[in-house]
């Protein structure tokens, strides 16, 4: 099971960042035999967390698509590497909406599977529609993401599925378990007819929509998910910990 905390741009400060860590290091070492914590803070604060607190899961929430000097206001992934970062966010729906494509993310994570960083491939629909057309572009960007990618470096992959409809203040709505089970199921059919079936099952699927520790365990049990990938609850470290402990019952 794998719980992963998206800080997005906070908290404000260092101090605030290393404290947080600590906390989050605090809930992963209460709930580690049953669950995988892995904290994704913006980048300015990778180097104090990785120096100040030992022995936590650091992922970045985003790398440059181009190992190249030429990318102003980016990160390289040699970057990513020196801080200690072992993961690293790709295709976020608030990256996407800024412009970000399948083919970047493509490049990005054949730039962090060759520095033994892994990726957590976001994808979902931007909205629902009767005639199940969004499945189509939930494919495609399954397809150009892992175009290219090794059978057996597809053990170093999360995907993590994230209803873009569903999350931040113009939500329509809460998703449902049951839609997040089907989608997880489309998901692994698309993996396996890349790869295989016995592949497809090895990659964690994790839920990421609003989730908070009101409806975390129903996405993990009902939905099926292996894990959740937390946005703004994240900044919480009560509300964090409940959902930890929620879930690392599962399994």
């Amino acid at each position: 099971m794998i719980l992963i905390g998206n800080w997005k741009m906070a908290p404000g400060n260092t101090l605030k960042a290393v404290s947080l860590a600590k906390k989050t290091k605090n809930i992963a070492n209460i709930n580690k035999k049953n669950l995988s914590v892995i904290v994704c803070p913006p980048f300015v604060y990778l180097n104090s967390i990785s120096k100040q607190v030992k022995n936590l899961n650091i992922g970045a929430q985003t790398v440059a698509p181009l190992d190249s000097i030429a990318q102003t206001g980016l990160v390289g992934v040699e970057m990513l590497k020196s801080f200690g970062t072992k993961y690293c966010i790709v295709g976020h729906s608030e990256l996407r909406a800024r412009g970000e494509d399948n083919e970047s993310v493509k490049k990005q994570i054949a730039l962090l599977l060759a520095k033994n960083i892994k990726p957590v491939l976001c994808v979902g629909e931007k909205e629902r529609d009767n005639h199940g057309w969004y499945l189509s572009s939930v494919k495609e960007q399954i397809e150009t993401a892992l175009s290219g990618v090794q059978k057996n470096a597809l053990k170093n992959i999360i995907v993590a599925y994230e209803p873009v409809w569903a999350i931040g203040s113009n939500a329509i709505r809460e998703a449902t378990p049951s839609e997040c089970q089907e989608m997880i199921i489309f998901i692994k059919k698309i993996i396996s007819d890349m790869y295989g079936e016995k592949v497809s099952n090895t990659i964690p699927i994790l839920y990421g929509g609003s989730v908070d520790e009101k409806n975390a365990i129903n996405f993990v049990t009902s939905g099926n998910a292996d894990g959740l990938l937390v946005g703004r609850v994240s900044l919480d470290p009560k509300r964090f910990g409940e959902i930890a402990k929620s879930i690392a019952i599962k399994k």
